[in-house]
């Protein structure tokens, strides 16, 4: 076994897929594939699942990935406090719902960062998408949440993974409209006041499961329903229709009271948003600032505005 081999695999576990890491390695897919193969082999375990939609982590995949990233970022740090080499790229991903408070942390950490070379991913996408990239390690965290609809299926998913789930802060469904929604003047809206006008949700693929839906209430079935991929459309959508989304009621800064409005919907349901790791991988530096920064942004944006005792 050498680090190189080490490298190869934490590519591929990265990238998903044999041909794309070979493209980042420069190498061959024969040649990355036997790499892998060999190293297989030698150890005597099956590091990745193959399958017709690509490759993954099995379960010995996950434990091997955490102890290899742990030596070749050892080595690194050797290499360029003893070779006189460059500072090893620091590498940080984070896989989330779409929350605007989750961007906004991320933009903190990169204007805050004085590291020489780092590469960090945001990785705005669907929810069961979230909690394979942490079970697989693909991502330092994932943000999402949990409610009493979900929990049972969710937690199952989190002790399947070996993911710890911790609570970032609670809320209470809100609707997300354009400032010139006829709700908009509301201090709160029942659910039917929410009939008339155009659903948005985020689609969930192949995993449309209630237990998967990023929207915070499971509402009655409404006649009109939009699907978006990505926070901008939404935001488009919002400001230029009649149409809603539910959410947890923190809009983008540069958004809120100018182009979005964030409204309480009457209800006694309460959501938890947290953040997601591994069980088996120590939260690194830049995570734990990351994590700093999502409290002290959630504190200053989301509980003094709701004054919420959590």
């Amino acid at each position: 076994m050498t680090l190189q081999q080490l490298r190869y695999a934490i590519e591929v576990a990265g990238c998903g897929s044999i041909n794309e890491a070979a493209k980042r390695l420069f190498i061959s897919q024969p040649s990355l594939s036997n790499a892998i193969k060999d190293l297989e082999q030698e150890l005597g375990i099956t590091i990745f699942d193959r399958t017709n939609r690509g490759i993954t982590l099995s379960a010995d995949g996950v434990e091997f990935m955490a102890h290899a990233r742990q030596i070749v970022e050892q080595a690194e740090l050797l290499e360029g406090r003893y070779k006189n080499k460059r500072r090893s790229t620091l590498h940080f991903s984070v896989s989330t719902q779409h929350y605007s408070f989750a961007s906004e942390a991320f933009a903190a950490l990169v204007e805050g960062s004085n590291e020489e070379e780092y590469t960090f991913t945001l990785r705005e996408t669907q929810t069961y998408d979230i909690i394979e990239d942490v079970r697989t390690l693909r991502s330092d965290l994932g943000i999402l949440y949990l409610c009493d609809r979900n929990a049972r299926v969710m937690n199952k998913l989190f002790s399947d993974g070996s993911l710890k789930f911790t609570p970032l802060f609670n809320t209470q469904p809100h609707i997300l409209i354009g400032v010139s929604h006829p709700l908009a003047r509301r201090d709160a809206v029942k659910v039917d006041d929410l009939q008339a006008y155009p659903y948005i949700m985020f689609d969930q693929g192949e995993n449309s499961s209630l237990h998967f839906s990023e929207e915070l209430m499971n509402l009655p079935e409404t006649a009109r329903n939009i699907k978006v991929n990505d926070r901008a459309t939404l935001s488009s959508l919002l400001a230029g229709t009649e149409s809603y989304t539910i959410g947890t009621g923190i809009l983008a800064a540069e958004l809120d009271g100018s182009v979005l409005k964030s409204v309480p919907v009457e209800t006694a349901e309460l959501f938890t948003i947290g953040w997601i790791t591994h069980k088996d991988r120590r939260p690194s530096r830049v995570a734990a600032s990351y994590i700093d920064l999502l409290n002290d942004l959630v504190a200053r944006r989301y509980f003094a505005a709701n004054q919420f005792l959590f």
